[in-house]
């Protein structure tokens, strides 16, 4: 099967990568440039894609950046919230409709180049913070690309019940090279390993019981320390 893969070069889209090469797919892997913060993210996506020869693309819409403000992604007047996720103060991460537009623009390079399936990497962590990757969300989207064009294209999303430390076992098991993607969303040179998306991959791989390869920033807090005050800083 020809898919198209939504690619950040993050932990769980890196996984859905090698899990669709896994499965025997032939991966399109699309990465997006909405003038994000953090767009180190695309540089690593293009050097894994490199590495084991996948086709990349990197569409640049950076100029939409301003007419997406209000999230700490796209504004840099807003500080990078730090710890978990379930904290209210993450939902300033939130970038404004960002999935549908990364849909959409993955929708018609699927229909322009033949392919069955469009994938991307939502999980069950994602849904209580990203109104744009609950499972309504998606199932719309689905549908609106069944409409749009007279070719079929699914929209497959298989880590949608899947929790991060899940995520991380099968990359585990897939050899991925962890230490390759990039999560953090202060796009450093260095994970903070302060911020939520931070916070987030080193709970998910202390849950899994895989050892974590990514460095982290001297000031960053120790697992321990983290674990103790039950991730939150």
């Amino acid at each position: 099967m020809n898919s198209v893969l939504i690619y950040s070069g993050g932990l769980d889209s890196t996984v859905l990568l090698y899990h669709l090469r896994a499965a025997g797919h032939t991966v399109h892997a699309l990465s997006v440039n909405y003038g994000q913060r953090h767009r180190c993210e695309l540089t690593h996506a293009a050097e894994i894609c490199k590495a084991i020869d996948v086709p990349h693309q990197t569409a640049d819409i950076s100029a939409i950046q301003p007419l997406l403000a209000g999230s700490s992604l796209t504004s840099p007047e807003i500080d990078v919230a730090e710890g978990h996720y379930t904290e209210e103060s993450m939902k300033s991460t939130v970038v404004p409709n960002r999935n549908m537009i990364l849909l959409a623009i993955a929708a018609g390079h699927a229909l322009s180049i033949g392919a069955e399936q469009i994938a991307y990497a939502a999980h069950s962590g994602d849904h209580a913070i990203y109104p744009d990757c609950r499972n309504e969300f998606a199932d719309a989207m689905a549908e609106a690309i069944r409409l749009c064009d007279w070719s079929t294209v699914e929209l497959s999303r298989p880590f949608v019940d899947w929790t991060k430390a899940d995520i991380v076992r099968r990359g585990a098991e897939l050899g991925l090279p962890f230490e390759q993607t990039w999560s953090c969303y202060q796009g450093g040179n260095i994970h903070c390993g302060r911020c939520g998306t931070c916070i987030e991959r080193r709970e998910a791989f202390d849950l899994a019981g895989i050892t974590d390869p990514t460095a982290y920033a001297a000031a960053a807090p120790s697992v321990s320390t983290l674990r103790a005050n039950n991730w939150r800083l």
